[in-house]
This record gives C-alpha cells, structure tokens and sequence, in this order.
C-alpha cells in the first residue's frame, strides 16, 4: 500500500502546516485543494461537493487528514475513502462540538464509525484568530479593540502549528493514536487578559469591549456576516462565559513531546500583522 497521505484544507490554518510536517520527515503528502498549487507535484484538485474529485485524491491514500468546511456533504466522500481501503483518519474538530452533536459532532460520529483507526482532535481556539482574517482580528487592526461576550471567561488558546503536529503524529505514528483528543495551548486566559498581552507586543493600549450575546450577534450582522453565522459565534462567546472552555491539557506534549506555544511567544512572532492586514 502507498504511504501517501491526503490532507484536505491543504492551504489552510491547520493543512499548510501539516502538508509541511509530513514532508519534513519524508511521507507524501498528496495536498488537496480546490485550487491546486501547479507546482506541485502531489497537489490534486479537491471539492467535497464534486464527487468526481474522491477517486483521484484517494488513489494510493493510506490515510487522511480532515478539515470538512461548514455545510458540506461530508458522507459521500468518507464512505467512498472507507469503501478504497483508507483505515486512518484524523479530524479536525472543535472542543466546543462533542460527539454526535449538529455539524462536526456528525462527521465525529461518521469518522468513529467508518475508519479502524480515527483520531478526532478538538482543539481550542486558534490563536490565529488574532491575527488573520477573523472579527477577532480586524478590530484589533481597525479600532484597537477586542469586542466579545465571553465577559471573565477563559479558555486554553492554541497555535494551529501545534494542532498540526498532533495531526502529524496522528497520521504516521506506528501504532494508532486513537481517541477524543482535547488540544490546548499552556494556559487559559480571558480575553482581558489576552488585551492586555496584545498591548504590550503591539505597544499600543488595545482594550477588550464586553458586549452582550445579543449586541455582539447584532455587530457580527453589521459586519457582513450572516444572522445565522454571526448567532452562531455569539453563542459559542456565551458559552465561554459560563466556564466551559476553561480548560487546559497535556495532549500536545504528550503526543509531540513539544511544549504547546503561548499566546505571548505566538503573537510576539507575528506582531507585524496585528497592526496590518494580512
């Protein structure tokens, strides 16, 4: 059997970064997107809505790596990966999104029953979201401000680099890794707290706003996201509100043997882009 590996979401937060881990220690990585890099030589053309796409991208494919956009019709292409032989799989999914719940809880319930060997990783949020194309972000640039619902709530923020080590070692180690991972950074911060860390690198005073659920649903609109979409994220703040994501796990270390990245050292790393857009 091949020792290609797929990677869906290849050009993404997470895929990019596992696309690369994969070839660091010489597995083909085959880097799915629906706009391939025609440079490369293991880049195919990818879309979870075109069927015509699965055989190609999963020809010779021991293993995958799942990042399934919101909507998509998910089980077409997993039953298809499971029906050639494909028995490991790793998803990405949320710590806010158990098992069985609407959306990614779904496809977790999917990839579980399907694959011999899955692994579902649930990380925290990305601390990306500081810093690239995300609400979080653009009022950091625009009005020097971080504008949640989340009031004192803390939750464990995680550099995407390490969501994607865990994927590495997901998809290549010996012996299956298996399980409902929880991934966080090394600590849980508020989001005043976090303002506070965003200050300092960028060297200029950046507050946080505390908003209702309902008035941050009702910016997130004024925005130009959906009413459904912008709910949605206002819903996930409240829930942060309340405790829930106040978590923090090992499961980085103990997977990669790597110290997870702080909030502080990832954004010291890409301060230039907290002041500018991507």
């Amino acid at each position: 059997m091949s020792d290609s590996v797929l990677v869906t979401g290849a050009t993404g937060n997470t895929g990019a970064h596992v696309v690369a881990g994969l070839r660091e220690r010489s597995h083909r990585a085959r880097a799915a997107s629906r706009h391939p890099d025609s440079a490369d030589a293991d880049a195919v053309a990818f879309d979870w809505s075109d069927d015509a796409t699965f055989a190609p991208a999963l020809t010779g494919v021991r293993a995958v790596y799942v990042v399934a956009p919101a909507g998509a019709a998910d089980r077409p292409f997993l039953e298809t990966a499971a029906a050639r032989g494909v028995r490991r799989v790793v998803l990405l999914s949320s710590s806010a999104v158990a098992r069985g719940e609407p959306g990614l809880g779904e496809i977790h319930d999917l990839v579980t029953d399907l694959f011999a060997e899955p692994t579902v990783l649930r990380p925290s949020w990305f601390m990306q979201n500081f810093v690239g194309d995300h609400p979080l972000a653009e009022t950091i640039r625009r009005a020097r401000e971080i504008v949640t619902a989340t009031g004192d709530g803390r939750l464990g923020f995680i550099d995407a680099a390490d969501i994607a080590a865990t994927a590495v070692e997901a998809l290549t180690a010996t012996e299956p890794v298996g399980g409902d991972l929880v991934l966080t950074g090394p600590e849980s911060l508020s989001y005043p707290e976090a303002a506070a860390i965003v200050s300092e690198v960028l060297g200029r005073p950046v507050r946080h706003v505390d908003v209702s659920t309902a008035e941050l649903a009702r910016r997130l609109t004024a925005a130009g996201y959906s009413a459904e979409f912008s709910s949605m994220l206002a819903a996930l703040d409240e829930r942060i509100r309340t405790g829930e994501q106040d978590l923090v796990t090992t499961t980085v270390r103990d997977i990669t043997g790597r110290t997870p990245t702080s909030l502080r050292h990832f954004l010291a790393g890409h301060a230039s882009r907290l002041a500018s857009s991507p």
